[in-house]
């Protein structure tokens, strides 16, 4: 299967840059990654706490296949409608620290965008901890199922 999501990771480095062109509109994008309903349905997380806005905060959880409880949670530092997240994210339950995490929006069409998405870990150590996961292939699939569930709600 071809992976439609570009990850970049430089040896050394402690980012890892994501790219990403979308057969959706920017707003319909954005929405995806500040509506709640829309969060649980494609990244499969049950939203807990969702105040998305500059100053806010946010609590996910989900479940691993062996029933688990995985919880995520970040502060939310900038905030541009269609445009720009900037935030922390943190797994609380893996070894990889709390992440800044940028998310550019850009049009591209009416009907198309792309997402630049630079994560920073805390170190190169943390980042090739986590890359160490079938990272590319679940942030890959995520964007799929993201895709395919807004397309079917245009």
């Amino acid at each position: 299967m071809e992976l439609k999501t570009n990850v970049i990771a430089e040896d050394g480095k402690q980012e890892i840059l994501i790219t990403r062109t979308f057969d959706l509109p920017v707003e319909l994008l954005f929405k995806a990654y500040t509506e709640p309903e829309i969060i649980e349905q494609w990244m499969g997380t049950k939203v807990l706490k969702f105040d998305f806005q500059k100053h806010g905060s946010f609590q996910f959880s989900t479940s691993d296949p062996k029933g688990n409880k995985i919880g995520f949670n970040g502060a939310i530092h900038d905030f541009i409608t269609n445009q720009k997240i900037i935030r922390t994210f943190e797994m609380e339950s893996m070894p990889f620290g709390v992440q800044l995490e940028t998310y550019e929006f850009e049009k591209l069409s009416e009907n198309t965008s792309k997402l630049i998405q630079n994560v920073i870990y805390q170190s190169v150590n943390h980042r090739d901890q986590n890359l160490k996961l079938p990272f590319k292939q679940g942030i890959n699939w995520a964007h799929n199922r993201l895709e395919e569930i807004l397309t079917k709600s245009k």
